[in-house]
């Protein structure tokens, strides 16, 4: 579909993030992690991150494995389960769960410290003068999660008939158009709603190049993808915005 273009991101977020994504959006408990519902979401994702051509990294497609022999261990009876491990608890989950309990402290205390950092790099000592810098350029993407972007995408594909005849009279459009037309409008604007960008399209290819477009400007610090609380409605705005 999109043969001509491919986005390179640098590495963003791992199969632990993903799940912990998931988790938070779907507000359950980590201790009893609904699997089954879990485990479609996650594959929906993975396959997404696949017809974008990301760059996908093996270690999803092991949680993704990992995801489904839980999910088929679960729905055995506890006496037709396969033998496990001596130190293994009855709950196929629970080594699942202590990754995600000790990944979970280690990025909150990581987010702290540089919070901590980001902070102190705002701060000049001469004088008492306080002066803040401006964003770190590698601070891009972490605005926005790209599972947030992903989440937006997903909704706006589905709204796409599958058997749509508007995919096959399309005009064909490319990236780089998509790239001209978002710059050009936040030109006019100084924040847009991230989904509104996808509001009037009517087709496929149309709504994977705009993705697309939205991700390489994000990629090169001409855009910022932000959200004012958790889950809450993804703002665009330029690059060097306040």
């Amino acid at each position: 579909m999109v043969e001509e273009y491919k986005v390179q991101l640098e590495v963003f977020e791992g199969p632990l993030d993903l799940l912990l994504y998931l988790i938070k959006k779907e507000e359950v408990d980590i201790y009893n992690i609904p699997i089954e519902r879990v485990t479609t979401q996650y594959v929906q994702y993975i396959e997404l991150m696949k017809m974008l051509d990301l760059n996908l990294a093996g270690d999803f497609l092991v949680m993704a494995a990992t995801l489904m022999m839980i999910k088929s261990r679960m729905l055995l009876p506890p006496e037709e389960r396969p033998e496990l491990e001596p130190e293994e608890e009855d709950d196929p989950r629970w080594d699942l769960v202590r990754q995600l309990v000790e990944y979970k402290k280690f990025k909150d205390a990581a987010i702290f410290l540089e919070g901590l950092e980001d902070e102190r790099d705002g701060i000049f000592g001469r004088e008492g003068a306080n002066v803040a810098l401006e964003a770190r350029p590698d601070m891009a993407l972490r605005d926005v999660s790209l599972f947030d972007l992903l989440s937006v995408f997903n909704d706006a594909l589905k709204k796409i008939s599958q058997e749509d005849l508007k995919e096959i009279f399309a005009e064909r459009f490319t990236v780089a158009d998509k790239i001209e037309a978002i710059t050009q409008r936040l030109q006019r604007e100084d924040r847009l709603s991230f989904a509104s960008l996808f509001t009037e399209l009517s087709s496929r290819h149309e709504i994977v190049c705009t993705f697309l477009a939205v991700l390489e400007l994000i990629r090169l610090r001409q855009i910022r993808a932000v959200q004012d609380h958790a889950f809450g409605e993804i703002q665009v705005t330029r690059g060097d915005a306040e």
